[in-house]
C-alpha cells in the first residue's frame, strides 16, 4: 500500500497546493452540510500552508464556519507564547478567517500536560465519530515531518507507553525544547479519513525515502504501514 506522492519545486508551490485541496474539501463537506474535522500542525511550512488557506478560501468565498480545528500536537506553553502552534494558527489561520471559537479545540499547554491530555481527549471523543474500534474519527490529519521521521510529537525510539497507547492524546517528552508536549497517537492518527503529509526543509528527502522503504520503522513508516497517507515534499 504505497501513499500518493506529489512533488514540488519549493514550498511556496507546496502550501498553494495544499491550501486549494483543503478548500476544496471544506467546500465539498460545506455543499453536502456536512461536518469537516481537522487536525492542524505546526512548523514553517504548516505556517506557509495557513497562510495560503487563508488567501484561497477569501477568494473564493468560503466561510468555513463549519469547520473544527483541532491539533496533532502541542508544546506545553501558553497559548500566546512564540513556541505555541495554537498562536501560530491563530495567527495565520484563524483570526484571518473569523473562526467562531467553539470551532476552536485547541490543547491547553499552559495545564498540567495528563490534564490537557484527558480533556482534549473528551472533547475529540464528543464531537467526532467513533469508528469499529472505538478510535474518534478525524475527517483529515496534517502532518509535517522532522528531520528524524518524527510526526506530530511522536518521536524515533517513543517507548511502548506510547507507540502503543489507545490514548487519543498524550504528553510525551521531545529531545528538542521545549520538551514537555502533548501530542495525538499513532492510534488516533490511523483513523483518520485522510493524512496529508507536509514535507519541506534541506535533509529532509533521504529520510522520506527512508520511511517509504519497505520494513522502515521510522514514526512516518508506522503511520503509513497502516494508512493510504497523501504526501507533499517540496524539495
Amino acid at each position: 500500500m504505497q501513499p500518493e506522492l506529489f512533488d514540488f519545486p519549493n514550498a511556496a508551490a507546496l502550501a498553494a497546493d495544499v491550501a486549494r485541496r483543503w478548500v476544496d474539501e471544506a467546500a465539498n463537506a460545506a455543499a453536502r452540510n456536512m461536518p469537516f474535522r481537522v487536525a492542524l500542525s505546526g512548523g514553517r511550512v504548516a505556517k506557509d500552508f495557513m497562510a495560503a488557506v487563508a488567501v484561497e478560501a477569501r477568494r473564493r468565498r468560503l466561510s468555513p464556519d463549519a469547520v473544527d480545528f483541532f491539533w496533532g500536537d502541542e508544546r506545553c506553553v501558553p497559548p500566546d507564547h512564540v513556541d505555541s502552534n495554537y498562536l501560530l494558527a491563530e495567527e495565520n489561520l484563524l483570526k484571518p478567517l473569523g473562526i467562531p471559537a467553539q470551532r476552536i479545540h485547541r490543547l491547553k499547554g499552559e495545564a498540567h500536560p495528563a490534564t490537557a491530555a484527558r480533556e482534549a481527549e473528551a472533547e475529540l471523543r464528543a464531537i467526532c465519530p467513533a469508528d469499529a474500534q472505538g478510535r474518534p474519527v478525524l475527517d483529515l490529519v496534517l502532518l509535517g515531518m522532522g528531520e528524524d521521521a518524527h510526526v506530530a510529537s511522536l518521536f524515533p525510539g517513543a517507548p511502548a507507553s506510547v507507540a502503543e497507547s489507545t490514548a487519543c492524546y498524550l504528553p510525551v517528552i521531545g529531545p528538542k525544547p521545549p520538551p514537555q508536549r502533548l501530542t495525538l497517537t499513532f492510534h488516533t492518527i490511523q483513523a483518520a479519513r485522510m493524512i496529508w503529509v507536509l514535507v519541506s526543509g534541506t535533509g529532509k528527502e533521504a529520510v522520506l525515502l527512508q520511511s517509504l522503504a519497505p520494513g522502515a520503522d521510522t514514526p512516518l513508516a508506522r503511520v503509513l504501514r497502516s494508512h493510504l497517507a497523501t504526501i507533499f515534499l517540496a524539495r
